[in-house]
Formats: structure tokens, C-alpha cells, sequence
């Protein structure tokens, strides 16, 4: 259904969870690509939408499609307390992209 890119950027973040916090994020990414299931999920603009867990965690995300069906691109995680720059980040990471295209 879906199929997943990760940024450096997010695998830097993802690396620094805890084992438990990373099965619980592989988890649910699985959900999406096998399901199509996003679970609590928020678009923040046009570009740019986010993962939410009650735990406060967050991983921002945007999406494309190419000739084999959607894509989704994982940009960075991060929580509730630090989303102002978080979202920040995630908007540059995706004007980088769209660069490099």
C-alpha cells in the first residue's frame, strides 16, 4: 500500500529512542504500509502532516506518489514540548527535498 523513506534526519531521532520506543514507532509505521492505517494523525499544512501518540511523541511526515503508489517520507520525531521547532524543521527538510528533486 504504502511505501516508507526515512530522512537522515529521522533515523538520527530514531536511534536515540529506547528499544521499547522504537518497536512501538516500527509498529505503527507498519500499520500504515501494510493497513494504510495512520492512527491519530494531524495535517499541519499543505505539505506537511505529523503522527501524534497520547505519550506526546510526534514524527512529522509528508507524502508523494511515484509510479508505484504512495509514498511516504518520514522527516524527524520529536514530542509535544519541542514542536514549534520541530515543525520548523520539518518544513525546511522538505524544501530541501523539493531541491534536490
Amino acid at each position: 500500500m504504502y511505501k516508507v523513506i526515512e530522512t537522515i534526519e529521522y533515523i538520527n531521532w530514531f536511534n536515540k529512542q529506547n528499544i521499547k520506543e522504537q518497536a512501538q514507532i516500527q509498529a505503527r509505521v507498519l500499520r500504515i504500509v501494510t493497513d494504510g492505517h495512520f492512527g491519530i494523525a494531524k495535517k499541519l499544512d499543505s505539505s506537511l502532516a505529523e503522527l501524534k501518540w497520547t505519550s506526546g511523541r510526534r514524527i512529522y511526515f509528508t507524502t508523494s506518489v511515484d509510479d508505484d503508489g504512495n509514498i511516504i517520507i518520514l522527516l524527524l520525531g520529536g514530542n509535544k514540548n519541542t514542536q514549534p521547532k520541530d515543525i520548523k524543521k520539518a518544513k525546511s527538510i522538505i524544501k530541501k527535498l523539493s531541491e534536490d528533486k
